[in-house]
């Protein structure tokens, strides 16, 4: 709880402010009432009020600076060195350096305390967001990369004239199957970025998820034959109810990772 005498002297604080504020509204008051009888114009009260406010406040920023500029070349006030940091810590914001934190070393002044931590918040909160950015952009580009190398490595298969029309089919089929699940993958994205993640609608529906894991182990084949890998896609029929295409994107990931890092 504040002291008495500090309650008192923060009232007479906020006293003196709003009679300082009034004051400086009144003259411009006065100002305007002179210059709308010199020109013989007579506006209407709401503009003459909406214009005596704003200037008002002209006149006491205008006023606070005068004052404070000539106490400072007098020698009564010492410059503010107490915001260097908080200043410093700003503009190397505005640069995109979201790992500044100010030192809160003003306990003793509460408003600069205050103002202290909301930088910090500030800066934490742009920092966990650009952490987030760079996270999104890193699984974005994952995504898109997965059916682009698919779709290259069957396009450089289909230039080995020993091909059969069966095997030329089956890779203009995995590469046209590809080439839809970029597609799907761009409207996903366009559809995320004009929805909350909590919106997000899912489309589950039955469908036969060894079918889904073969098709999706073949498209990878360029991948897993250059490493000289040997797939068994030999699965037990089942059938599960999900977002078939959201699900397809988990096992593409597994699969590419799998395939990465086997030696």
């Amino acid at each position: 709880m504040r002291s008495t005498k500090q309650q008192f002297l923060g009232f007479a604080w906020f006293l003196f402010v709003i009679f300082f504020v009034s004051g400086m509204i009144t003259a411009a008051f006065f100002l305007t009432s002179y210059l709308y009888r010199t020109i013989d114009w007579q506006p209407s009260a709401w503009f003459a009020q909406v214009v005596n406010t704003l200037l008002g406040f002209v006149f006491t920023g205008t006023t606070i600076g005068l004052i404070g500029k000539f106490a400072r070349s007098k020698g009564w006030i010492p410059e503010m060195q107490v915001f260097a940091p908080i200043i410093d810590a700003l503009e190397r914001i505005a640069r995109g350096d979201f790992s500044v934190r100010v030192v809160n070393e003003f306990k003793d002044n509460q408003m600069v305390s205050q103002l202290a931590t909301s930088v910090n918040k500030m800066a934490l909160e742009l920092d966990q967001m650009e952490n987030m950015r760079q996270e999104f952009i890193s699984n974005v580009s994952h995504e898109i990369q997965s059916p682009l190398t698919s779709i290259r490595g069957f396009a450089q298969a289909l230039e080995n004239d020993e091909l059969t029309i069966e095997e030329r089919h089956h890779y203009l089929n995995i590469i046209g199957e590809e080439s839809t699940r970029l597609s799907r993958i761009t409207e996903d994205l366009l559809q995320l970025a004009s929805l909350e993640s909590d919106k997000i609608k899912f489309k589950p529906k039955s469908y036969r998820l060894d079918k889904q894991i073969r098709s999706l182990v073949l498209a990878c084949e360029p991948q897993w034959r250059e490493k000289q890998l040997n797939m068994d896609v030999s699965l037990e029929e089942a059938c599960i109810t999900a977002d078939e295409d959201l699900v397809s994107q988990v096992w593409m990931n597994l699969l590419h990772n799998s395939i990465k890092f086997t030696p």
